[in-house]
């Protein structure tokens, strides 16, 4: 079991204050009149909906970096409003307590929805009434504009706490980055398995955040594009791909040690049992992916589209031959495919936990699809791992899959360590 594996809710409930109605939302399926009874028998245990539980708040790491990825992201990017440090504290400290309410399947406040007086704005904004808590997790980060300005000086008097490995993003051949949808002081990622529940997180927290910090830009995502746990089944990206077979999962407990939390000694303290969060928005040219063969598709990523075993042979979770030929004496995986270039032997070991999501915005002036990967991913130290992954990858001249991608939005975040009970975000960086 991990910090973050499912648990019943404490306190007051959206579940409880409307009974029954709430209780049902949990159960699995449409079970009907007399559901939990056989005609005349013993009671028949009704079983919860896993995917409509709780997750656990606090714990040692953050909730939603390993828990096994949920199937909705509503992510948003804030930036400071105030300058005061005391703001900076009480908005770290105002949110912690809503998202813990979130999470359990609370609404925010003393009086939510719809139990404060009439004449006032409730505190709650109600959307997610009668909603199970459905896997929330929400998850924050901190971008390096949150410690330094634009000349390099501390703010909110974080002299000393800027971790070295929050550095500023390299940039990348074929990089068409927005300074819009770039960047931030801080991160909120919250996923769920209702998008309503997660659209309920974000906007309570950017409600919250009035007078102090406000959105910069925010994503929407769907269908999660990689797996985190060898529980779940791997997904396939808007390429018909599957995607992230290789992924770090939770159940890798020395990867996910070596690769995705940070230890004592790599930074400043309060980082540690943190981790480091990238984000990619990536358009994708889906109708020219779409006229491209099938068997040129499979090169590009070298693994089969049907069965996602590599080209070398085997199913999905087949070991990659990198050497293996064709009667040709042609490399079966193509030195140029998104697999091999991607891949740890190929970039001095280094892996990623990867919890990215599909978005489609709706389509272009020119009728085609503006869709793409809004990219995820965890690491214990971005300049040995996403940095010369990325440049592996970057470039027409390098990843094949290139001619059919744009990188449009890039961020790089410190997320802390998770907190007890009575703790808060961040809280370590103010000790």
């Amino acid at each position: 079991m991990t910090d973050h594996d499912a648990a019943p809710p404490a306190g007051l409930s959206r579940r409880k204050l409307l009974g029954a109605a709430g209780v049902g939302a949990l159960a699995a399926g449409a079970l009907g009149a007399g559901a939990g009874y056989a005609a005349g028998d013993k009671p028949v245990p009704v079983v919860p909906d896993k995917d409509a539980l709780p997750i656990d708040f606090d714990g040692r790491h953050q909730a939603g970096i390993v828990t096994p990825a949920q199937d909705r992201l509503h992510f948003a990017a804030f930036d400071m409003t105030s300058e005061e440090r005391d703001d900076l504290v009480s908005l770290l400290k105002d949110w912690t307590k809503a998202a813990r309410q979130m999470a359990q399947g609370n609404d925010i406040g003393d009086f939510g929805a719809v139990a404060g007086a009439p004449y006032s704005p409730p505190e709650d904004t109600g959307e997610a009434q009668g909603l199970p808590p459905s896997g929330l997790t929400i998850t924050i980060g901190f971008g390096r504009s949150l410690f330094v300005d634009a000349k390099g000086d501390p703010r909110f008097g974080l002299d000393g706490q800027l971790p070295e490995r929050l550095i500023e993003m390299p940039g990348f051949s074929g990089d068409r980055l927005d300074p819009a949808i770039s960047g931030g002081d801080i991160a909120i990622q919250a996923c769920a398995n209702d998008p309503q529940i997660a659209v309920h997180a974000i906007r309570n927290l950017a409600r919250i955040a009035f007078g102090r910090a406000s959105v910069r830009y925010s994503q929407m995502g769907f269908g999660r594009t990689s797996s985190t746990s060898t529980a779940q089944v791997t997904p396939r990206n808007l390429f018909g791909f599957k995607d992230g077979t290789a992924n770090i999962k939770v159940e890798d407990e020395k990867d996910v040690e070596a690769f995705v939390w940070a230890q004592d000694g790599d930074g400043p303290a309060w980082m540690t049992g943190g981790s480091y969060l990238v984000s990619r928005k990536i358009d994708m040219r889906i109708e020219t992916w779409d006229r491209e063969p099938l068997n040129g598709q499979e090169a590009i990523i070298g693994r089969a589209k049907g069965s996602g075993g590599p080209m070398s042979g085997g199913d999905e979770f087949a070991p990659i031959d990198f050497d293996a030929k064709d009667d040709a004496g042609q490399p079966l995986i193509d030195l140029k495919s998104h697999v091999r270039l991607a891949h740890p032997d190929f970039n001095n070991g280094a892996k990623l936990l990867r919890r990215g999501y599909n978005f489609v915005d709706g389509s272009n002036g020119l009728g085609q699809l503006s869709a793409g990967l809004f990219f995820l991913a965890y690491q214990r130290d971005p300049t040995t791992q996403f940095v010369p992954i990325q440049r592996s990858l970057a470039g027409l001249q390098n990843d094949l899959m290139n001619e059919y991608l744009v990188h449009v939005s890039s961020g790089l975040f410190a997320c802390p360590p998770g907190v007890d009970a009575k703790g808060f975000w961040g809280e370590g960086l103010f000790a």
